[in-house]
């Protein structure tokens, strides 16, 4: 059944928002190739570019035709799984490319800078499947990318120094800020799973 789900689903995929956000991130990406202070500009380029990439994500679940689908009986879990699993390889794909338009001596960390990657666009799509678990909108993609480019800006000015995250790569806490990542990429994976989950209905009784 998985694999005559696999067509249909891949049609209904809204891969024209993904391929806009993530041209625009190669663009950003590129520019660390331009320029005399490409050193410096490298890293906040790139996690400029990763946050491109992810307000595309968060239009994965987006599907006019969701309150027909959920009669099917196909389970939530499955049809959020398989729009996932489909996009991974071009998240790949793109993240591939985007490192590899940075010049290899000014390129930071690539394991450590794919884990914020991998962060981020985790939270694109668990903040999408909270959407559609906790509310009934069919195209609930341009709420979820206002709130997900809103807590970036937020947690760039307000997060406690002392918890950092965005931090340059000379800095001493980069070790620890990407055991906090880390972190923060797990919770952000089993939240998913738990929005992904059919609500419990309640039984009515007699």
């Amino acid at each position: 059944m998985n694999r005559q789900l696999l067509l249909p689903v891949h049609r209904t995929l809204p891969w024209g928002a993904v391929g806009a956000a993530g041209g625009a991130g190669l663009l950003l990406a590129a520019l660390t190739r331009t320029g005399e202070t490409a050193e410096q500009l490298s890293l906040p380029l790139l996690r400029a570019a990763v946050l491109a990439f992810a307000l595309g994500l968060v239009f994965l679940l987006d599907d006019p035709a969701r309150h027909t689908t959920a009669t099917v009986p196909t389970p939530r879990p499955l049809r959020i799984a398989l729009r996932t699993a489909l996009v991974v390889p071009a998240a790949a794909a793109w993240w591939t490319v985007a490192l590899l338009l940075v010049p290899p001596d000014v390129r930071p960390p690539v394991g450590d800078l794919t884990l914020e990657a991998g962060a981020a666009f985790a939270l694109a799509v668990t903040g999408a499947t909270a959407a559609v678990r906790f509310t009934e909108a069919t195209r609930p993609g341009l709420p979820v990318a206002a709130a997900l480019l809103t807590t970036a800006v937020l947690a760039l000015l307000l997060w406690p120094e002392r918890w950092a995250l965005f931090v340059p790569v000379e800095d001493e806490r980069w070790a620890a800020a990407h055991d906090r990542w880390g972190v923060v990429l797990a919770g952000t994976v089993i939240l998913g799973a738990l929005c992904a989950l059919e609500p419990v209905r309640r039984r009515i009784r007699l």
